[in-house]
């Protein structure tokens, strides 16, 4: 599968995409709306870009003084002292501390253009710095991934494009007594930086030494366009109108995926944004289904995926050739589509579960270095497969960008009786929001050498086993008592749950604890979903409640029964993540029991996982360490939902 393929496949979703959003006169309404609102505001700055503009936006030169073809990035100087030709004379950068406003260069936000054109940015500049010695500006820009930005930094690599230029602000300008009319510019601004054809200083310039100093007498001034109102107006309302159309594309691929599209309409005509629209067919769907807008779910032909070999990338790695092929191509597809650069590469999810076709014959025909068939779906349905999480009704979502806020109520609505002809007092619902913000969670193994250099697919099958269970096991934990330095905040440590207390020191569980649990979700009307209510504990617990009497000492009736995986008409899963070693005053290795709408529980997957590769921790066995980086974050819509007993004397 070639770049181009994945390319085409991608422009055939977007287009179908479009082709399904239906123009219905709501949705025109809406955009008409979204146009008059950015025009208005488009007009409440107008004043301050018209006095910005008459400040003169001026150009000059630069120079690429070097690059890293790992990186993208490129060394240049953005400007000198060179004397350059202006319509009142020649004109004189002061570069000193305290003639150059670099507030805007040290954002690590301004644009890298070409040809200053706004709708062509190919990087952005991430540091610039004042050049005391040689009186230059100079900086380290990064060049983007799009196919114009990759054309450009290969032609500034190879020498072709050997000239940048600098957009600039004058502040103040004193004139110089020189008599040749020359101008210092005492007080000036960096705006942006780009690559040009013809530079107006020709003092800097790509892979140029320090003390150039330019030949010919060629100079040229590229004088700006001044603004009008008109145009401002005209491309506030054509930008508002272009996110109010990306927005609804997204909003239709993810409900047409989950097959809710009626959703999808309702939705971009009442003008939600994406995050808003994911809370609501969060809601809409099932109890324990996946919310999915995977990133890492690139389409692959079964061929393909029966080709894709976890193992060449690693050892590409590890011997120092590097990706190539169908693991390069992958792992560049996902990285376009999640917007995020692989640390190391990056695995598609039919590597973590997806099924690969394979052909067995007898041994000596090839039969010995056939591997075990791969069961299983995205890397989110293989992760939540080991989850006791899975089997509750907790929210997944996986594929997501950047941070997510998910809305909830906060309070209901409540109603009173008033008397005839008075109005009735406003008691509207309030509400907040959950928000999911990207944070790093690592899981290793370590395989020898002789392991890795083997034929046998199944080897891919033990790495990625591995590998999953760590992953599986560190989100229970935190998804359970999480808080620590990076982790996400779980159950036990969330601010609002309910608590149910058994001694000063701890104490033997019982019946009227076990109950009390679920009156206190249900006393503050938390039980939102009555099908995802249940118990979570270890197996100390389990067994400490099959072993002790419901009512009496001499009852013959436990509290935990056949079938021993349901409590009081509710379902209890079992994990040995729930903690065994609480403390409570004197007592200790003390155990937890949570009650809870599992629903109410959301786990955010970021991007797909990200595979490093470290030959060097143990270099001295030969062995090579395989970590995987997965960004992910969870947390709770409603703390009412749960409850739990943390003192538990197992």
């Amino acid at each position: 599968m070639t770049q181009v393929d994945f390319q085409e496949k991608t422009v055939d979703t977007i287009e179908q995409v479009i082709e399904e959003t239906v123009m219905t006169e709501e949705i025109e309404t809406k955009i008409e709306e979204v146009i008059e609102a950015a025009e208005e505001a488009a007009d409440e700055i107008i004043e301050p870009v018209d006095r910005f503009d008459r400040s003169t936006l001026n150009y000059r030169a630069a120079v690429v003084e070097g690059s890293d073809d790992n990186s993208r990035r490129v060394r240049m100087s953005l400007s000198s002292e060179t004397p350059v030709e202006r319509s009142f004379g020649m004109e004189v950068l002061e570069h000193s501390e305290k003639a150059m406003d670099l507030s805007r260069m040290a954002s690590g936000s301004t644009p890298l253009l070409l040809d200053h054109d706004m709708t062509k940015q190919i990087g952005v500049v991430e540091t610039a710095y004042l050049d005391k010695a040689d009186r230059k500006l100079r900086a380290v820009v990064r060049f983007g991934k799009s196919a114009l930005a990759r054309e450009v930094y290969d032609d500034v690599k190879d020498g072709i494009r050997s000239n940048v230029s600098i957009g600039y602000i004058v502040r103040n300008m004193d004139a110089k007594n020189d008599g040749n009319g020359t101008v210092l510019v005492n007080s000036w601004q960096p705006y942006e930086a780009s690559i040009v054809s013809v530079p107006a200083d020709a003092g800097v310039g790509v892979n140029r030494s320090a003390n150039f100093v330019e030949t010919t007498n060629v100079k040229k001034d590229i004088e700006m366009t001044e603004v009008t109102k008109d145009e401002i107006r005209v491309e506030a309302a054509e930008a508002a109108k272009r996110e109010f159309q990306k927005n609804a594309q997204e909003i239709t691929a993810l409900a047409v995926k989950h097959n809710k599209r009626d959703l999808a309409d309702q939705a971009i005509a009442s003008g939600m944004n994406i995050d808003q629209f994911r809370s609501v067919l969060l809601d809409a769907l099932p109890v324990g289904v996946a919310l999915e807008q995977n990133a890492g779910a690139v389409d692959m032909s079964k061929k393909e995926v029966r080709n894709y070999s976890f193992m060449k990338a690693v050892r590409g790695l590890v011997n120092g050739s590097g990706l190539n092929g169908l693991e390069l191509e992958v792992s560049d597809e996902i990285a376009r589509r999640s917007g995020k650069e692989a640390r190391g590469f990056y695995a598609p999810d039919t590597f973590w579960g997806g099924r690969r076709d394979l052909i067995a014959g007898t041994g000596a025909d090839g039969g010995f270095l056939v591997g075990t068939d791969h069961r299983g779906d995205q890397f989110i349905e293989a992760l939540r497969a080991r989850l006791v999480f899975s089997d509750l009704g907790t929210r997944f979502l996986s594929g997501l960008k950047g941070d997510v806020a998910i809305p909830k109520m906060t309070a209901a609505a409540t109603a009173a009786f008033v008397a005839e002809n008075n109005a009735v007092a406003e008691q509207n619902q309030t509400f907040g929001q959950l928000t999911l913000s990207p944070k790093s969670l690592g899981a290793f193994t370590d395989m020898s050498r002789l392991l890795m250099i083997q034929s046998d697919p199944s080897v891919e099958a033990i790495i990625r086993d591995d590998l999953l269970n760590a992953i599986a096991q560190k989100i229970e934990q935190v998804a359970i008592k999480g808080g620590a330095t990076n982790e996400p905040t779980g159950i036990l440590e969330t601010t609002g749950i309910g608590s149910v207390a058994i001694g000063t020191n701890g104490g033997a569980a019982t019946w009227a604890s076990v109950v009390d649990l679920v009156k206190e979700v249900e006393a503050d009307n938390a039980a939102l979903n009555a099908g995802s209510m249940a118990y979570l504990t270890n197996s100390k617990v389990k067994s400490h409640l099959a072993q002790t009497a419901k009512v009496s000492s001499t009852d013959s009736v436990q509290i935990l029964n056949d079938p021993w995986s349901s409590l009081y008409g509710y379902n209890m899963a079992v994990t040995n993540n729930v903690p065994s070693n609480l403390t409570k005053g004197s007592g200790s290795d003390l155990s937890a029991l949570i009650m809870g709408d599992f629903s109410q529980l959301i786990i955010g997957m970021f991007s797909s996982a990200d595979v490093l590769v470290d030959p060097y921790t143990n270099s001295a066995t030969g062995a090579v360490r395989v970590r995987v980086m997965q960004e992910m974050d969870l947390g709770i819509r409603n703390a009412q939902s749960f409850a739990a007993i943390t003192d538990i004397d197992a």
